[in-house]
Formats: C-alpha cells, structure tokens, sequence
C-alpha cells in the first residue's frame, strides 16, 4: 500500500479520466482510475482511497447512486463530484445530501488540486496512520470482511468523539477487541483502558469493584480502596454484558455519566472522575427496559451511538484469515517448531461450519488441533473431533438459487392465497412464466388457496 494519499478516479470519458490521473500524479498523489460507478464499488475495499472523484452522469449507476454506496460503507470518505453545467442543480442537492464538494467542467487544474487537498484534510482512511504510542489503533482485528470493515469505519468515527458506545453483538465476537482499537483510536489513548464483565462478579461485590469503598464499609474491608472508574480517571472504562448489572448498581452508573461523580460504597463523600464509557452485550436491551430490569434513562444513555457486531458465520471470508493468525501465534505458544497449517478440506470445513460460540470458538478448535496434530498439517479429521459434529455442506450457488426460488414463490402464493393473477403480478411476471415456475418447483396453487368456513 502506498504511501502517498490516494485518489479513486471515477468518469466514463477516457481523455478525461486520463487528464485527471496525470494532473494529481504530477502532484504527488496516487491514483486509480476506473470507467465506471460498478467497477469503483469493487475497488474501495482492496484499494482504500483517500478521497473519491466521480462523475455525476454515467451509464448504469451514476454518481449520486455510488456516492449513496460509499456512504453505507464508509462513513468518512469523502467524495467529489464532477458535473456538468446542465447538472449544476443536481450538483448542488448532492451537496446538501453530503457529498463533499463538485466541480463544474471544463475546470481549472489549480481549483481541482484545491478541493482533492481540502477533502484530504478531511479524510479518515481505512489505514490511518498509526497512534502516537507507535501501535496500529486496529492491529488486534483480523479481518478483510466488507461487514467488518464497516464497523470499524464507524468506530474509527465515534472514537474521535467522547460520547458513550454500546456494541451489541453474539457472545464470543470480539467486543473487548473493539473497544480497546475505539480507546486506541482516541484522545484518552494514553491513559488507562479498564474492563469488568459485569456478568461475572457477584451482585454483592459489583458496586465494590465499580465506585470502590470505604474502610470497613463491609466484613474484610480494613482500608479504603479505589474503584475502576477512580483507578481509569482520564481514560476509559469498558462494561461488557452490561445488560447483567443489577438495578442497585445502575442508578450509581447513571450517575457518573450525568455528573461525573462516583460515590464509594460506605462513604458519604463524591469523587469527581473524567472517563469515557463503553459498553457491550448480547442482550436486547429494549427487551429488558420493557421489562424493568434495565434502566430506561440508562439504556439512553449508553447507546448514543450503538456499534453492530457481526457473528463469525456472517463474516465467513475472515475464517480463514483468523484460523491462519491463531495457527501461528499458537505453534510459537506451544512450541511448534516450523508452526502448522490446515490442510485444504480442513480448512472448508471450518469456512462452512456455524460457529455458535463465535471466534472465540475458533480460537478455541484452532488450539486444540495446534496441539495435537502429530504432523505440519492438520488434517480434516482433527478439525471434525474439534467441533464435534460434522456441518452441513454449503450450498453451491445454482442450488442456493434455486432454493431461494422455491421459498419465494412459496411465499407469494401464500400472500396471493393461491391467486395466480395476484402473485405473478407481485413477482412482476406475466402469468405464462410464472406457471412455469412453478410447474418446475412442482407447486400447485390451489393449496395455498383458504378453505371457507
């Protein structure tokens, strides 16, 4: 990857594109350049541009429609478009839609060169330069998914800010790994990262370990000891399961995110802390508002911004990846001469297995064969001891397509209740064709017609 900002170049008139490209290469940037909306699309994942130029009208998907595509995945990547003077008004709403800035052709070289360095000054690149303690703010994530790589967009944003975040996600996914790279990531990065799984410490001893607590506030407390919000002043506090924390403690939690006050247990006296909090759980928390056991104003509290965790079986391109990493960090663990590594139709086996327990799960399957794999490469046997069951093959895509199919339509005819003019219309075919479809799917219409009473 290089180092100098770069630029993905979007427009389908080659002597433009190509006039583009060598006005920004002559001035020390790189530059892809593509001849269309769909082939950019591609390549912002692979190459991560810096700041995106595209033109407003193009054949099949035009600006406005990839600049929409940008925005679900990349929050901070700012994007310029080029348009005509007959366009300027789309130009203008684009703009107020937040697109960056446009330019209006022919346009001078100098005001161009100006708006890209505006917009890199902008900017917040998928691989932004590293933390000033010289540490990656992302380097403990593995990961080339597209899902994963939103996430981390959107955390990479609200890190820059100091309000509170909730990650909601499976158990085993990771959630502490996040909110280390958001702390990382922001201004409190060189002061302490404090975590408690509010899960795992009894009731009696939570509000103790949280606000901490006086001499002899309670049988064997001879001294007076800080808490992990006194103990992360400056920094940052990370609450995982959070949706387990007894009511009792989350009326002092509230009370530290409105006043920034904590009050140890057996004390009378406040003590101001400075903290950022974040928080986790696999929990619906609204659930547990509706049913009391979660405080309304709290839960308002903690999710000004809510960050989506991806289970491990929605990222599957990662599997690999991570099983590789593990793999190897293991062997040196365990004295692995020379590491190990899957064999291939192992490898397919972990890719198409459904890892409830997520990648904690991975890590923990990955050790095991690490460990007792008698050779280099683990073969597909040891795999299927580790995950003690064999998983369903995936589909391949012309049976998933045609399974797809088949649901589907199973689906119309029972909103159409077995009316074939109804359904064909909803599918947008005419009834010749929809008969077919459903003469070879072997589905007969008069069963999803309703019996009178």
């Amino acid at each position: 990857m290089t180092d100098k900002p770069r630029i993905l170049l979007v427009d389908d008139d080659q002597d433009l594109l190509h006039l583009i490209r060598m006005r920004l290469q002559a001035n020390g940037m790189d530059v892809n350049a593509v001849d269309s909306a769909q082939k950019a699309v591609s390549e912002l994942g692979r190459y991560r541009p810096h700041v995106v130029i595209t033109d407003l009208r193009m054949p099949g998907m035009d600006g406005m429609a990839l600049f929409e595509s940008i925005q679900a995945r990349f929050l901070q990547l700012p994007v310029i478009i080029l348009t005509a003077h007959g366009t300027i008004p789309d130009a203008v709403a684009a703009v107020q839609q937040g697109v960056f800035s446009y330019l209006v052709k022919p346009f001078d070289a100098a005001i161009l060169l100006d708006k890209v360095r505006q917009a890199l000054n902008q900017s917040s690149p998928q691989d932004e330069q590293d933390t000033e303690d010289g540490e990656s703010w992302r380097q403990d994530i593995v990961s080339c998914s597209q899902s994963m790589e939103i996430l981390l967009q959107q955390a990479r944003a609200a890190a820059r800010t100091d309000v509170s975040v909730l990650i909601q996600s499976e158990t085993g996914t990771g959630k502490e790994l996040l909110a280390k790279a958001i702390h990382r990531a922001s201004n409190r990065r060189e002061a302490a990262f404090m975590t408690l799984n509010c899960a795992a410490i009894p009731e009696t001893l939570l509000e103790s370990e949280l606000f901490g607590h006086a001499a002899g506030a309670f049988t064997g407390a001879g001294k007076a000891t800080d808490g992990l919000f006194k103990a992360a002043d400056k920094g940052t506090v990370f609450l995982d399961e959070i949706g387990d924390m007894p009511l009792s403690a989350q009326a002092k939690l509230l009370r530290v995110l409105e006043q920034g006050e904590v009050r140890p247990v057996g004390s009378t006296e406040t003590i101001t802390v400075d903290v950022r909090i974040l928080s986790a759980t696999h929990h619906d928390l609204h659930e547990k508002v509706r049913e009391g056991s979660f405080r309304e104003d709290l839960f308002y509290r903690l999710n000004v911004i809510t960050l989506e965790q991806p289970p491990l079986a929605d990222r599957r391109e990662d599997i690999p990846l991570l099983a590789n990493h593990f793999a190897q960090q293991l062997s040196e663990r365990h004295n692995r001469d020379g590491g190990v590594r899957f064999a291939p139709d192992a490898m397919e086996l972990m890719v198409s297995a459904p890892w409830p327990g997520n990648v904690r799960q991975l890590l923990n399957v990955v050790e095991q064969c690490v460990v007792l794999s008698p050779q280099s490469l683990i073969p597909r046997q040891l795999v299927e001891r580790a995950l003690r069951f064999k998983p369903e093959k995936l589909l391949n895509m012309n049976d998933a397509r045609e399974q797809f199919e088949h649901d589907y339509l199973i689906r119309l005819l029972n909103l159409a209740e077995g009316n074939i003019a109804l359904a064909a219309r909803l599918a947008e075919r005419n009834r010749s064709e929809f008969y077919n479809l459903l003469r070879r799917h072997d589905l007969d219409p008069a069963q999803f017609r309703k019996t009178p009473e």
